[in-house]
């Protein structure tokens, strides 16, 4: 028979063996949801969206993916703005930027920066929901 066709991914997320996929590592095409949140910069510039990069305690901050929407809002809280992609062309574009490797459903520790509805009312304008 051919060849196993091997992931992209490998090698982007963790330690990658030479060949063959990855215990733990999502195909290509999976959906992930990323912090991140969009950019207006004006004067006619096309909007654009920032990912937000998750500092850890030791080492330069990294880019974050979670596999559910409900692991990224226990993480992170609910008004943490988010969107949703494929993991395999996000970690291309990391990697790319020069970032280091996508942590994938990391363990945020409790107390960390989170974003609160004020946040979201002051940062894109609105008002803010009752309390």
């Amino acid at each position: 028979m051919g060849e196993q066709p091997v992931s992209r991914l490998l090698g982007l997320i963790g330690d990658a063996p030479e060949q063959g996929p990855q215990p733990g590592v999502p195909p290509y095409h999976t959906p992930v949801f990323i912090p991140a949140h969009p950019r207006y910069p004006g004067g006619g510039a096309a909007p654009c969206v920032d990912y937000e990069l998750l500092a850890r305690p030791s080492g330069p901050p990294v880019p974050v993916a979670f596999t559910t929407l409900r692991g990224l809002v226990d993480a992170l809280g609910p008004a943490q703005p988010w969107i949703a992609v494929s993991l395999g062309p996000f970690a291309e574009a990391m990697r790319q930027a020069g970032l280091p490797r996508v942590w994938l459903d990391p363990v945020v520790a409790p107390g960390g920066r989170r974003w609160r509805a004020e946040d979201l009312v002051r940062a894109y304008g609105g008002e803010e929901a009752p309390a």
